[in-house]
């Protein structure tokens, strides 16, 4: 069982690392994405401005925060 709860913690460190929100952000992004991408409308513009969003939240947070 050590095992799997080591490889439990890696995802849980890898995946939310320090922020939680911009883990949450970046899933959300992807689901807006993909639900998007059910509709009509393409879907490829929405992504990449999430990312860039979440980078200048992030960055935001970061920089009031020192």
């Amino acid at each position: 069982m050590s095992r799997l709860a080591a490889f439990g913690r890696f995802w849980w460190d890898f995946v939310i690392g320090d922020d939680w929100l911009v883990a949450v952000l970046v899933v959300a992004g992807i689901g807006a994405t993909a639900a998007l991408a059910t509709t009509s409308v393409a879907a490829w513009w929405l992504l990449p401005l999430a990312v860039l969003g979440v980078l200048w939240l992030s960055l935001r947070r970061a920089i009031r925060s020192a």
